[in-house]
């Protein structure tokens, strides 16, 4: 977790916890983003978690025309740069095409590269040329030992602050499974190696063109991220995932969080002393 110091704001690395991306899937509103910031920030400021807020600006791969993609692309990420401001806090987007990496590394300090992008050469190259961290989800079809060469563009590039996210792997039409091995083996790369809790546990492909969820198996994936040795967990949060506008089946409500982290965290105690 040693090069996750650099990243602007964030806190606690020296609590030898795992790091937390968390959020809302997309911004909403300014109430609700900064809310939702407020509230994970007093769980891990207690916790001495590092963290890192998430929300996207625009969800630009949607199942339906008529599914919400967000308020705005200049709304929403001059929302994200207050809560940078306003809680000095490291924030990550994702971002889908080259032109907008250095749009969106004006307003954030980790740019995301969508699983099902992390293969796109461009939007790899664009994104590390920004100087920011780049945080790529590793593809559903991706192997993890493939992903040595989407991280290998990144430091061609000239940017060696990369992250590692593995998302679950597809299993069948509309389910995915986290296979644990993936992290040890993205590891030995030499970044840092986060799981996407709540994203591998998607059920995809519906149809009804809206994405399901197993919300009920977060800890059990969450905990066994944490004892395979994660260094960091992703999840998104709300307070009502049932009036989301994108990815509610598969949230965290927000008032499971504090005791789920608390769990989380005397886990990682024992494996660091194992």
């Amino acid at each position: 977790m040693s090069t996750i110091v650099k990243i602007k704001g964030i806190k606690h690395t020296e609590s030898h916890n795992f790091f937390l991306m968390a959020g809302p899937c997309v911004v909403e509103s300014r109430e609700n983003v900064m809310r939702i910031a407020e509230t994970v920030l007093s769980i891990t400021e207690k916790l001495k978690i590092p963290y890192i807020f998430k929300a996207s600006y625009r969800k630009a791969n949607r199942s339906r025309i008529d599914s919400f993609a967000g308020i705005g692309d200049e709304k929403a990420l001059k929302i994200l740069g207050e809560v940078k401001e306003q809680f000095g806090l490291p924030v990550v987007t994702d971002i889908h095409s080259a032109p907008e990496a250095v749009i969106a590394a004006e307003y954030v300090d980790v740019l995301q590269i969508p699983a099902f992008l992390c293969r796109q050469t461009d939007l790899l190259i664009a994104a590390a040329q920004t100087g920011k961290f780049v945080n790529i989800k590793k593809g559903q079809f991706v192997s993890p030992d493939s992903m040595k060469f989407a991280a290998q563009k990144l430091v061609d590039s000239g940017n060696s602050n990369v992250i590692l996210t593995d998302r679950g792997t597809m299993f069948g039409y509309h389910d995915l499974i986290v296979d644990f091995r993936a992290i040890p083996t993205m590891q030995a790369f030499g970044f840092p190696v986060v799981v996407d809790v709540t994203h591998s546990l998607q059920q995809p492909n519906q149809t009804t063109g809206v994405t399901g969820g197993r919300p009920d198996m977060i800890e059990t994936i969450a905990r066994a991220a944490i004892a395979t040795g994660a260094d960091g967990l992703f999840m998104e949060t709300h307070f009502n995932p049932a009036e989301a506008l994108s990815d509610g089946a598969n949230m965290l409500d927000i008032k499971h969080l504090k005791s789920l982290l608390e769990r989380l965290v005397k886990i990682r105690q024992v494996v660091r002393n194992f």
